[in-house]
């Protein structure tokens, strides 16, 4: 009997370090992908490849932003050890990253000085900073009760960041100088600074970041949700 358990205590310790080591490979491995992604994003924006005429839509950010997202979601349904990983990934952490979304006030600034355009500062701005300022709640939270990464509030909350960037896109092309209808509304001030450094960084390489985050937070929530383990609140 004591060998037994012995035994079985030996193949479910070294199956639970291979696991850890796996957990730790595919860890390196997106680390490293994030560093390359922002060092070629970078590299591109710096000699304005992200640059196109003044009366075509915006369609190189558009690739910028969707290219990465199409990548993410390829990798979580056809890699496992990836998959595994988006769905082991700390909560806490991820909801405290999109804290840093507060940063939205700088489009408002942007706005103030006539940088960017209304039309597109404005939602971008305040959409950025009630995600950003609601952040910290979400993760006292979870926190509390990590079963609230269940919960319709959560889910809610995740939905309404990507909705807040698919706002912030449709509005920058709208506001890209590409119709001559909008440009009568906004006047003289483009989306062209976007599509420059430093400023390109934002929807090249931030938004589908933060989109892949609140990605893993519904993923998560969904497995939660076919667990059974997902709370109600009201």
């Amino acid at each position: 009997m004591n060998m037994k358990s012995e035994t079985m205590g030996s193949i479910t310790g070294n199956v639970a370090s291979e696991l850890n080591i796996g957990r730790s490979s595919v860890r390196s491995v997106v680390f490293v992908a994030l560093a390359l992604w922002f060092g070629v994003v970078f590299l591109l924006a710096s000699q304005g490849a992200f640059v196109g005429s003044a009366n075509s839509p915006p369609l190189r950010i558009f690739f910028g932003v969707t290219i990465p997202l199409a990548l993410f979601l390829a990798a979580y349904f056809r890699w496992k050890s990836f998959r595994e990983f988006i769905l082991g990934a700390d909560l806490r952490f991820v909801a405290a990253i999109e804290g840093w979304r507060w940063g939205g006030l700088g489009f408002l600034s942007l706005y103030a000085n006539g940088i960017l355009p209304g039309l597109f500062a404005l939602p971008a701005g305040l959409g950025d900073m009630a995600i950003g300022i609601t952040a910290p709640w979400i993760v006292i939270s979870l926190v509390r009760n990590p079963l609230f990464a269940g919960s319709r509030r959560f889910v809610i909350w995740n939905i309404l960041g990507i909705a807040d960037f698919v706002v912030a896109v449709s509005t920058a092309t709208l506001s890209s100088g590409a119709f001559p209808g909008i440009i009568a509304l906004i006047g003289n001030v483009t989306t062209s600074p976007m599509t420059r450094l430093p400023l390109v960084l934002i929807p090249t390489f931030m938004v589908p970041f933060f989109t892949m985050l609140h990605l893993t937070a519904l993923f998560q929530a969904r497995q939660l949700a076919r667990s059974g383990k997902s709370i109600s609140l009201p």
